[in-house]
């Protein structure tokens, strides 16, 4: 049995929240900071990383700072309330969409966002992104969804997205970008590169004619395995 089960087979909500060791999620947060900027999801200082450390505080990081000239020195450590409580440097100022989605949804260990291209277009034209390969809906959960638009760093948005990764790993921000989330920091980032790939695909297969859906069926058996996953492994 899961430790984050009930007898019954239940989902526990009491069961402790995803976190790792702060020298884990330090390393783990600035490599993923540097592999986004590297593979071309972000430009600039845009896009953010975060990750829970195992005492329950978060790992985030630095506003307005450069990926290539970021160090781990740079990071800054803050609780679930937004306060630092390590790091010289001011967090990320949409520190408030990664606390929220952790603070919902304990099994999570990290969030990234970030300005995908392709991503970003579903979510400039405020159409979610289908998931017509059923891969994708094994690794995402379904269609990620759009949020309405509220304004970046405001606490409407990071009660928007938060909803939005209830049964998802992502989620769109209306006129801005990409969050996901994931049992790591890595794989919160692979979760991203895998929306935009799909997001290609999906804009391709518009200009092609149109998007065949996968059958209804399918959807909800593949469905069905992602969230037997994420609340089943994840946490352990």
């Amino acid at each position: 049995m899961s430790r984050d089960t009930k007898p019954n087979g239940d989902f526990d909500d009491d069961a402790k929240p995803n976190g790792r060791p702060l020298a884990e999620i330090k390393d783990a947060v600035l490599a993923a900071a540097k592999a986004m900027h590297a593979r071309g999801i972000v430009e600039g200082t845009a896009g953010n990383v975060s990750g829970r450390v195992d005492d329950g505080t978060v790992v985030v990081t630095p506003s307005s700072l450069g990926y290539e000239a970021m160090t781990l020195d740079d990071l800054v450590v803050v609780d679930l309330d937004g306060h630092v409580v390590a790091g010289e440097r001011s967090p990320t100022s949409e520190k408030g969409v990664h606390l929220a989605a952790l603070a919902a949804h304990p099994e999570a260990g990290a969030v990234v966002h970030c300005h995908a291209k392709h991503a970003s277009m579903f979510a400039v034209a405020r159409q979610p992104i289908p998931a017509a390969i059923d891969e994708f809906v094994i690794y995402i959960g379904g269609d990620v969804p759009v949020c309405e638009y509220h304004q970046s760093g405001s606490d409407p948005l990071a009660a928007a997205v938060a909803a939005a990764l209830a049964d998802r790993s992502a989620a769109l921000m209306a006129n801005h970008g990409l969050v996901t989330i994931g049992k790591s920091v890595d794989d919160a980032l692979h979760s991203a590169l895998v929306v935009e790939h799909n997001a290609e695909i999906m804009w391709g297969a518009r200009l092609l004619g149109a998007v065949a859906e996968l059958p209804a069926q399918a959807r909800t058996d593949f469905a069905g395995v992602y969230d037997f996953v994420r609340h089943h492994t994840w946490r352990g």
